[in-house]
């Protein structure tokens, strides 16, 4: 370890709506989900990430959790900033008696506004950073899963988090067309939110939501394999008391059915603009789903079935983004042409 390197350290953060992922020296240091717990009266932080999340819609009058992100960028300015630097801390530096100054590469989403950008780089300068990057989702994405996108050759990434899904066709270091749409993982969420309340009476928190969403959540009404039902707690909307209700993957699909039919419209948009010998690559290499969203059960299928070309889920679709953030962290120069200051 050089002296350069007991004073800085360099960050791969990618900054997302549901989770937020930090890297350092090729290790995922911190996976927490994106959420801050404050205390009203002096505005302390009482939480940040997994503990945060547990008091998340079980807090009383005094605490109140906040979701500093919203649709892929940052609402709540103070409270971003906080967050990252509650996660930077739970990075173990060592015994340190100073904070050394942070080189970080943040990943933003393509559709982003100059003034959501400048949100993202004060909110990192305020939380210790000397440099900041910025690196566009999908690109990222792409780089994280091994394309190598400085090829003259058209990759496609669908990359489906919890405020955006990213969809870019990639070529020469460069994104040639893209979609970023609002529809996402968040939306799921509040969709099987809406469903119970409608269909079955029953009033559910967002974490319920979430958890149905990942145990028994589908994009297609049939699927090959059989998933057992799940069993929801909440507050029947008719009497007021606790009741427990099952649900179906089919109903889920059903509950989600015309935000994935979004998702659809995007990836044929982007399709369309695509140049015609871009076109040519992605029938050859089909399509690539990363983030979260990937993980929905039938997904890929139902793209396939709608776009006839083959749809490739990544290994790791979670981490896709975060590890190309890192790649570009560690060879800043060669990415050079991607990343924004």
């Amino acid at each position: 370890m050089g002296l350069f390197d007991f004073f800085s350290s360099d960050l791969a953060i990618d900054l997302g709506t549901a989770n937020t992922l930090v890297i350092q020296k090729d290790k995922v240091v911190v996976d927490e989900p994106s959420i801050i717990a404050l205390d009203r009266q002096n505005g302390k932080v009482i939480a940040v990430g997994t503990k945060a999340m547990q008091m998340h819609e079980k807090t009383h009058e005094n605490i109140r959790t906040i979701r500093p992100l919203r649709d892929g960028v940052i609402a709540d300015f103070h409270a971003a900033e906080q967050m990252i630097r509650g996660m930077i801390r739970m990075i173990n530096q060592g015994k340190r008696f100073f904070t050394p100054s942070h080189r970080m590469v943040i990943c933003i989403p393509s559709g982003i506004t100059e003034v959501e950008k400048r949100a993202v780089r004060d909110s990192a300068e305020h939380a210790g950073a000397k440099e900041v990057y910025m690196i566009p989702e999908p690109i990222a994405a792409a780089i994280g899963i091994g394309i190598d996108i400085e090829q003259p050759v058209g990759s496609m990434i669908v990359d489906i988090g919890g405020g955006t899904t990213e969809i870019a066709v990639i070529a020469l270091s460069g994104i040639v067309g893209d979609q970023s749409i609002r529809t996402a993982g968040d939306v799921f969420t509040r969709d099987i939110l809406d469903y119970m309340r409608r269909q079955h009476n029953l009033l559910i928190g967002e974490r319920s939501a979430e958890k149905i969403k990942v145990e028994v959540g589908s994009a297609l009404t049939e699927l090959d394999e059989e998933i057992e039902p799940f069993e929801v707690r909440g507050r029947d909307l008719m009497t007021g008391i606790p009741k427990v209700i099952t649900v179906t993957y089919s109903e889920v699909a059903y509950a989600i059915d015309k935000s994935i039919s979004k998702i659809e419209e995007a990836v044929l948009r982007a399709l369309e603009t695509a140049p015609p010998e871009l076109s040519a690559d992605i029938y050859d290499r089909g399509i690539h789903l990363t983030g979260g969203g990937a993980l929905l059960r039938g997904l890929d299928k139902r793209l396939s079935i709608k776009t006839k070309l083959p749809v490739h889920v990544a290994d790791d679709p979670l981490r896709a983004v975060v590890r190309g953030t890192g790649q570009a962290l560690k060879n800043l120069d060669s990415y050079k042409a991607v990343l924004m200051t």
